[in-house]
């Protein structure tokens, strides 16, 4: 549990975000990799990860994953989240990183990045938000800013939307569409 100071550090940095930097395995899923006898890959996503992800866009911060695999489910989940950033068979996250730095004008403190192993480290070290799900391997969150509750696949990505919504104002207005 984070005290008072560390949870408004936390928020500070919430707030500044425009991007959300996502790894796959592990952190949109629960890290299972499910082969049938023709080698086609299949993968489960949390229905709360892909909401969330819905409502942070509609607030109008971008959602762009970056995985080392490549694989057709994760096109088609982002195709159907509306995430056009999906960068996939990239070993070297930070090309993609700096590529995406590039394309929206963002600077390292705007962006956030949620990860699980030692390949997410490059990214985590060098944005303004760095995030592990409650799972992730013991070095991941010795380098993150913050840990989720969850574990990935599980409505860890659905936790960090809302807390990004929470830092900017813009969750209660979020749920007030949902009520009226």
């Amino acid at each position: 549990m984070l005290d008072l100071v560390e949870q408004d550090l936390i928020l500070a940095k919430a707030k500044k975000l425009r991007l959300l930097i996502l790894d796959v395995d592990g952190v949109l899923t629960d890290g299972k990799l499910f082969f049938d006898e023709h080698g086609k890959e299949y993968k489960s996503f949390h229905a709360r990860d892909g909401h969330g992800i819905k409502l942070l866009q509609q607030t109008g911060v971008k959602v762009a994953v970056i995985s080392g695999r490549k694989s057709v489910s994760v096109a088609l989940r982002m195709q159907s989240l509306g995430v056009e950033l999906v960068y996939q068979g990239y070993d070297n996250k930070l090309s993609a990183f700096d590529e995406l730095c590039d394309q929206l004008s963002l600077t390292a403190d705007q962006i956030a990045h949620v990860g699980d192993d030692v390949l997410d480290l490059p990214l985590m070290i060098r944005v303004g938000l760095a995030i592990a799900v409650q799972d992730a391997h013991e070095s991941v969150k010795r380098h993150a800013h913050w840990c989720t509750r969850l574990n990935g696949g599980y409505g860890a990505v659905r936790e960090v939307c809302d807390l990004i919504m929470t830092a900017q104002g813009t969750l209660d207005h979020v749920i007030e569409s949902y009520l009226t």
